[in-house]
């Protein structure tokens, strides 16, 4: 599993961005496995997958990461 950074949390919109290997990616509250959302804070190291969404894809829009877990 990849690890990064919360390099953004907008908890009034219940999203965040996670600093990944590569490129910023997005989160939303349901992806979050262990712990909850809003005990995650910025700078907190996460580990995660990606997933592709054909729709995020037409968009312009790049992956987005799933069961993102506390490291």
């Amino acid at each position: 599993m990849p690890q990064g950074v919360i390099k953004k949390l907008v908890p009034q919109r219940g999203f965040g961005f996670i600093s990944g290997q590569h490129d910023d990616v997005f989160f939303h509250q349901s992806a979050v496995v262990d712990p909850r959302f809003e005990d995650l804070h910025e700078g907190q190291i996460v580990e995660y997958l990606l997933e592709e969404e054909k729709a995020s894809a037409e968009r312009g829009f790049g992956p987005r990461a799933v069961s993102v877990r506390q490291v």
